[in-house]
């Protein structure tokens, strides 16, 4: 307090500054001597494994003076084994947690530090190359909006964090304000101030970091009054999740069973009374709970697992409507397998919508506007970024647990273990089919024998010649379900419709007018599709490559091709122009090398740029060859597909 002066000379102002824990420091100081000792408290110690690594001594002290008032915070981690997860991993994680709309302007969420409000993500990433592991926690108090300021809670967070583990910690951090409960993402390196192995303990991982979070919280807000903590139970009593009022009835039951009796007896839950009769009745209106007399209620076994899909199906539910803003769409969840027909699932259609379903483990999601005039949920399979399918883009999706047409067709035309091309294109020609190109579909299949050679099920004998095996297409659907999870995407156009309409190149609109538009639905997307179909005839009219005869739309031969060529063409000549190198087309068959320079994202699809020097090439490109950028690459074009090698010599294939 201070004195004023003057008149008001018996008059006291008060100037609370920021609060200072005498007692907390004095305890941090007791628990860093104790774990310096290796000082066993309470029953941790005898626990097998409760006395690894740092906080042990902590975990025991963190949170007792929490009462049933205090603030709730929810803690999420996830310890990450570097070398496992791959190079890449820390910055992809990074990039996720800092994508666009997860501010509170709906901007790019912005990473900080212990000193700065602008973490050099490089540089940290630069600092734990090496870090043998990583945390990563998803930090969300229950009352984050009345925090308000989640920059400095997180980092006094992390300050008693240090004093508990007896280090100094290298952290940055990223706030979400993008859902009903803000919550902070940081991304700690595993290593301590000394430089060895951060090893935390698991009492503290488990319960002693939400303890200090919850104390931290406790102090800014206050304790939570009667009021908050009845209104907040009010609101889970005919929620279709799994609640706090659950977890309550499932503590409290005996053998599956709760009676009223033991609601009115226990003290701690008599003014809970009202309340979970309230949600017994709502579970009992859902099929969960059974009264076989009165106030004896019968809990459904699998209640939790019931609940926790229900929460989960209603969170898909709601982020499908948001993406599709409004428009009328049945909704649906694409399940990997077999339809009735004993055909694989499959679904084509425009990217809606995408994020991130768990964010700790980075798996992200689709919605996917579909030609059929649904609206499909898609889980996408961990590691599968979503930077590779732009809002607005094509993509086709399906069951990587299907067996492939493509691995039927070369088994069955495969004579004593050998598939021959020449003999496919010579079957393909003779059905001559119009909207059918031949050397497409032999090199599509010659494109799947690639990658079946790369996992070692397949042998090239020489240009043309295949060594397969008798049982292929079940060698090739478990190749797909240890490579690709749950299911498989794959981009057919990184354009949207609206602009494939009036473009050269080969998009997917020529694929669906050489197909007919089969499968084009008279609904939503499905329906915009065929209007830009039309428009995509005029246009190819207009460039002398089709030919209308009344309803009829006559298409010029060889059109993916020709278009694939001029758009080629044309990007050839532009960077030409901008490098001073000369363009070196690429022959059917022919061997290229040359350092890859960079990728060229065309109508046509992606093309990687060789450069040996004193020319250029562009080469069809696939996701194996990024990590490579910059080194000495060489591949081998063949029937639109192609096969890249490793090193100026021929070695090992990627």
């Amino acid at each position: 307090m201070s004195r004023r002066s003057g008149d008001d000379a018996d008059r006291f102002r008060i100037s609370p500054g920021a609060p200072k824990d005498r007692t907390q420091s004095f305890v941090n100081r007791v628990l860093k001597q104790a774990s310096k000792a290796g000082a066993k408290v309470g029953k941790a110690g005898n626990r097998p494994g409760a006395r690894l690594g740092r906080g042990y001594v902590a975990a025991r002290f963190a949170g007792q003076s929490l009462g049933v008032n205090a603030r709730r915070v929810t803690i999420k981690t996830r310890l990450v084994n570097l070398a496992k997860a791959g190079p890449r991993s820390t910055i992809t994680h990074l990039r996720y947690i800092q994508r666009e709309g997860v501010d509170r302007q709906g901007g790019r969420g912005r990473a900080y530090g212990p000193m700065t409000d602008d973490a050099d993500l490089a540089a940290f990433e630069e600092r734990g190359r090496e870090d043998r592991h990583q945390f990563r926690f998803i930090v969300s108090p229950e009352d984050a909006e009345q925090l308000d300021d989640l920059r400095t809670y997180t980092r006094h967070l992390m300050n008693r964090m240090e004093a508990d583990l007896c280090t100094k910690l290298d952290w940055v951090a990223v706030d979400h304000w993008n859902t009903d409960n803000p919550h902070t993402h940081i991304v700690l390196r595993g290593k301590d101030d000394t430089g060895k192995d951060l090893i935390i303990a698991r009492d503290y991982i488990a319960e002693g970091m939400r303890h200090r979070a919850s104390e931290l919280a406790t102090e800014w807000l206050g304790p939570r009054t009667e009021l908050e903590i009845q209104q907040s139970m009010a609101r889970e009593v005919d929620q279709e999740r799994w609640t706090g009022l659950d977890r309550t009835l499932q503590r409290e039951s005996v053998n599956g069973r709760i009676t009223i009796d033991r609601l009115n007896v226990l003290p701690r839950l008599r003014r809970q009374r009202l309340l979970l009769i309230g949600r017994l009745q709502h579970l009992q209106s859902m099929g969960l709970v059974r009264e076989n007399q009165p106030g004896v209620w019968a809990i459904h076994p699998n209640v939790e697992d019931t609940l926790r899909a229900m929460g989960e199906r209603g969170d898909i539910i709601r982020t499908m409507q948001r993406a599709m803003s409004g428009q009328p769409r049945e909704l649906a969840v694409f399940e990997p397998g077999q339809n009735a027909d004993g055909s694989g699932r499959t679904i084509v259609g425009r990217v809606a919508g995408k994020g991130l379903a768990d964010e700790l483990h980075d798996r992200g999601y689709l919605v996917i506007d579909g030609v059929d005039g649904k609206a499909h949920y898609v889980a996408l399979n961990a590691g599968d970024e979503l930077a590779n399918y732009p809002t607005g883009a094509v993509v086709e999706v399906r069951g990587s647990a299907e067996v492939r047409a493509a691995d039927r067709n070369i088994a069955a035309l495969a004579s004593d273990g050998l598939y021959r091309t020449d003999h496919h294109l010579a079957i393909e020609q003779g059905r001559a089919k119009p909207d059918r190109d031949p050397q497409e579909v032999v090199a599509a299949h010659v494109r799947r024998l690639e990658a079946l050679r790369r996992a070692g099920i397949v042998e090239r004998v020489t240009d043309g010649l295949w060594k397969v095996p008798d049982d292929l297409p079940e060698q090739g659907r478990r190749y797909d379900t240890q490579r690709l999870g749950g299911v498989a995407v794959e981009l057919k156009s990184h354009l949207p419709i609206e602009r494939q309409a009036r473009v050269i190149g080969a998009t997917w609109l020529d694929q669906q007018l050489i197909g007919g538009g089969k499968g084009l639905g008279d609904l939503g997307f499905g329906g915009e599709a065929k209007d830009a179909l039309q428009q995509r005839a005029d246009f190819l009219a207009e460039q002398g490559l089709a030919e209308r005869r009344g309803q009829r739309v006559i298409l010029a031969r060889n059109l993916l091709g020709t278009l694939r060529n001029r758009e080629l063409t044309q990007a050839a000549k532009d960077i030409a122009a901008e490098t001073g190198l000369d363009h070196r087309s690429v022959a059917d068959g022919q061997r290229v090398a040359g350092i890859y320079r960079r990728s060229v994202m065309l109508a046509s699809g992606r093309y990687a740029m060789l450069d040996d020097g004193m020319g250029f090439s562009l080469v069809p490109w696939r996701p194996v060859i990024e990590q490579r950028l910059g080194q000495q690459l060489a591949a081998t074009v063949r029937g639109g597909g192609v096969s890249w090698e490793i090193g100026r010599q021929r070695g090992p294939a990627i």
